[in-house]
């Protein structure tokens, strides 16, 4: 009885063991183990010129886009850093020596930190200059009145092409170059009242406005027909210069004209008007002012027949 249990119970163990699923053996080939490291053949050839989305597929297995970056077969180089781009100014120019606050002055201060700048316009006034700074290319209207300049030198408002006012009352101008107005296209106003010139350089025809009072003009501070071709004139002050004579020929657009307190003596008939056109009326020319003059005005009561009103000043 025994001998049969053993028997049975052998039979079973068996055939459990043959009903057990059966692994696929792995076979290892005994010819590579004595073939060195180096010399075992790749798993797979890889082309350096397939582009990677051919060699995840060869593989098997798509890698995520991060990995694909670090395991690009392309070489790492460094890129080349830019050359830092020099800054420009809104009007195109270069920072170097010139930046946001306006191009330097001689003592290393932008202008517009040294002087007030409020978009086109440039204010410098009661700063104790002795020179005229340096100004932004896109300056259009231009104050330094009550400082100490004494020259206006030939460049100072060279390229200035949008200027249209300089105002410099109450300096210690006495010279300026003869060029130093006369290059700036758009100059309407040039206000040099209080200062010490004594000569008037070339203008520009486009000017409309111009006072040159408390000045040291003298007899030969204006030269001859100086305001002949300034066909845009509208105001012309001239006052406290020690003038000895009316600057002529005046232009047709004049409407002002202001010369009390010089030393003017004497007016010729045809000063204002043409003694051989009676028909001829100025009416532009409203305003003339010659008080404080040594003229009796009642002398040449003909050189006022064209005017729209008599001039201001001494009739007695």
């Amino acid at each position: 009885m025994q001998t049969f249990t053993n028997i049975f119970l052998g039979f079973f163990i068996f055939e459990s063991v043959g009903a057990a699923p059966i692994t696929d053996t792995v076979i290892y080939d005994s010819d590579f183990y004595d073939i060195p490291l180096g010399e075992l053949p790749p798993p797979f050839v890889y082309d350096e010129n397939e582009q990677s989305d051919q060699l995840e597929t060869e593989i098997g297995t798509a890698l995520p886009s991060i990995i694909q970056e670090s395991y690009s077969s392309a070489p790492l180089t460094e890129e080349p850093e830019e050359e830092a781009s020099t800054p420009k100014l809104i009007d195109g120019s270069s920072a170097q020596g010139s930046g946001v606050l306006g191009p330097q002055t001689p003592d290393g201060l932008p202008t517009c930190l040294l002087c007030t700048c409020i978009g086109t316009t440039v204010y410098c006034d009661d700063q104790e200059l002795d020179a005229v700074p340096p100004l932004p290319k896109k300056t259009m209207y231009f104050y330094s009145r009550y400082n100490r300049i004494r020259k206006i030198n030939r460049n100072d408002f060279a390229n200035l092409n949008k200027l249209k006012r300089i105002d410099l009352t109450a300096n210690f101008i006495s010279e300026i170059h003869e060029d130093a107005f006369r290059r700036l296209p758009q100059l309407e106003e040039l206000v040099l009242r209080d200062n010490r010139i004594r000569q008037l350089p070339e203008l520009p025809s486009t000017l409309t406005f111009i006072d040159v009072s408390k000045n040291r003009l003298g007899r030969n501070g204006i030269r001859n027909e100086a305001f002949k071709d300034l066909h845009e004139l509208q105001h012309l002050y001239i006052t406290d210069n020690n003038l000895d004579h009316i600057p002529l020929p005046l232009p047709e657009s004049l409407q002002a004209l202001h010369l009390q307190n010089n030393n003017i003596q004497e007016m010729h008939e045809d000063t204002f008007c043409k003694m051989k056109d009676f028909s001829y009326v100025r009416r532009a020319l409203e305003d003339i002012r010659l008080d404080g003059n040594p003229i009796n005005l009642s002398r040449t009561p003909y050189a006022y027949m064209c005017l729209p009103r008599l001039p201001v000043g001494n009739l007695i």
